[in-house]
């Protein structure tokens, strides 16, 4: 959600990739006003838990968006804050790239919220634990790990890239590994929870994120190929606590970073 409505990319904003998908669509939204106006009464009503994601493209920016969300109250019951997004104020540089940028993305946003605050990082910054680990120092409540890896595609008829802007974003299960890691990395250097998502496309993705310490798993890209993935995902992981003897899914969360025979610790990075 950004502070004012954007009517998003134009030309190509999606392309199917052999085993995913790259995006362009550039954050199209009604803005936040028009969010409160148009979707909130319908969230409201779905008797479904629900977060509003914040675009972050400068200072002034989310620092007006909090304080429009805050005008409703508890009707909003949490903010998930995009820190990857390019930063207006630093030339253009994602929020999320560096510790230093990103703890001063999630200082602002806990000055202005006092509800419940997720953070989405992005699997682009170098030294990603470092930015989880600088993000919950000022106070966030959750990490969701994390955000589209950067690809393109070229088109072979015009002779030139798909998208406008070059590159998009992939997602889809050509990812999962790559996600998996960066859930693994998080997981490790902080000790607030973890939403892991990112080619999640089975419940055996679903299990393997919370072993690797997730407290919860997000379906994205997978829902384009089948709306019915949540409830498979949901009935996956029942039948597998049930084998496993394990009799909830919180007994689940980081089983897989016991240590080692041996007593050894698992690698980190």
């Amino acid at each position: 959600m950004s502070l004012q409505p954007r009517e998003g990319n134009r030309g190509v904003r999606v392309w199917e990739t052999p085993c995913g998908m790259l995006n362009s669509i550039g954050l199209q939204n009604s803005g936040v006003r028009g969010f409160l106006k148009e979707y909130l009464p319908i969230a409201g009503k779905s008797g479904i838990p629900f977060l509003v994601n914040l675009v972050m493209e400068s200072e002034r920016e989310v620092r007006e968006n909090l304080s429009i969300l805050r005008e409703s109250g508890d009707a909003i019951p949490a903010v998930e804050l995009n820190i990857s997004c390019p930063n207006a104020d630093c030339d253009g540089m994602a929020w999320g790239i560096s510790p230093e940028s990103a703890a001063r993305a999630a200082a602002i946003a806990r000055s202005e919220w006092k509800g419940p605050l997720w953070v989405k990082l992005t699997p682009q910054a170098p030294d990603l634990p470092a930015v989880a680990k600088a993000v919950e120092s000022e106070g966030a409540d959750a990490l969701v790990c994390g955000n589209t890896w950067l690809g393109m595609a070229m088109d072979l008829k015009r002779k030139q890239p798909v998208f406008r802007r070059v590159t998009a974003g992939l997602s889809g299960p050509a990812v999962f590994p790559l996600a998996l890691r960066t859930v693994w990395q998080v997981c490790g250097a902080v000790s607030i929870p973890v939403v892991g998502c990112g080619g999640v496309s089975r419940w055996e993705d679903a299990a393997a994120m919370i072993l690797a310490g997730a407290s919860a798993v997000e379906v994205g890209s997978s829902l384009f190929a089948d709306f019915d993935l949540p409830r498979k995902i949901s009935e996956g992981l029942a039948d597998y606590l049930a084998d496993a003897e394990i009799p909830t899914l919180a007994g689940l969360v980081g089983l897989g970073r016991k240590e080692k025979e041996g007593g050894r610790p698992w690698a980190q990075d």
